[in-house]
């Protein structure tokens, strides 16, 4: 079975994956990461480039690619659970774990990363994070199998609670 964690930017998705890939000595796939290989530049670059249209097919196309691994570790890009068809290829073999995070801790957290192009056309990450939030929220919940806050939490406690879960 796969761990696939999701949850918005800044939620620890990668961080914790690393962690719980080690702990169980389990291949590690970072979604995000795989699609910069893939296409050969950052995903700032990739946006401006290209669209957003043409970076979420790039990640249904690796969403499909590792739907039918097994025993590892899953680190979404935030916005994965925005097509039904990512999520229903995370779900294969899997057991989805939703890194529910407060806005202020992603504010903190995110602070001024420039390799995270805007979602929106907010004036403040802050507005922008909100809008995310509010759109993005009900996908999140309905995909996972299990949520865990990570507000106030160590990497390993985080990890440990993803593996009462699972």
């Amino acid at each position: 079975m796969k761990i696939v964690l999701i949850g918005m930017r800044g939620s620890g998705k990668s961080t914790i994956a690393k962690l719980l890939s080690k702990k169980l000595n389990r291949s590690l796939y970072d979604l995000d990461k795989m699609l910069v290989e893939q296409v050969g530049m950052t995903i700032p670059e990739l946006i401006q480039k290209h669209d957003w249209e043409y970076f979420r097919d790039k990640e249904s196309e690796i969403a499909e690619k590792i739907s039918h691994i097994t025993e590892a570790v899953v680190a979404t890009g935030g916005g994965e659970i925005l097509r039904e068809k990512n999520v229903n290829a995370l779900k294969k073999n899997s057991k989805i774990i939703f890194l529910k995070t407060s806005i202020e801790t992603l504010l903190e957290r995110i602070g001024e990363d420039k390799n995270r192009p805007a979602l929106t056309n907010k004036k403040t990450l802050h507005e922008e994070l909100e809008t995310v939030w509010n759109e993005r929220k009900n996908l999140y919940e309905n995909a996972a199998d299990g949520i865990v806050t990570t507000d106030n939490k160590t990497v390993e406690e985080i990890v440990d609670e993803i593996l009462e879960i699972v």
